[in-house]
């Protein structure tokens, strides 16, 4: 959070995954603008897995998205 200050998180949606887990779909958007930041703007999109135990809370949760797209957007900035 310190690397993007004026940082947003987007829910886009979620989405069943099987029987046992689903996707919390999200879109960040920021500039890298913190200490030693590029500042240049990002605008990427991913999701987390979650699977809940039987007592409704997170058993377990990954996360996903383009770490490549990520690098990129910091160098040159998005580009949409």
């Amino acid at each position: 959070m310190t690397a993007f200050p004026d940082m947003k998180v987007y829910f886009d949606g979620l989405k069943q995954n099987g029987g046992a887990r689903i996707e919390f779909h999200w879109t960040l958007t920021g500039t890298n603008s913190g200490p030693g930041g590029t500042g240049k703007k990002i605008r990427i999109s991913g999701f987390e897995s979650w699977q809940f135990s039987a007592d409704g809370l997170i058993q377990d949760s990954f996360g996903h998205f383009d770490a490549a797209e990520y690098g990129h957007q910091l160098e040159h900035g998005f580009q949409g």
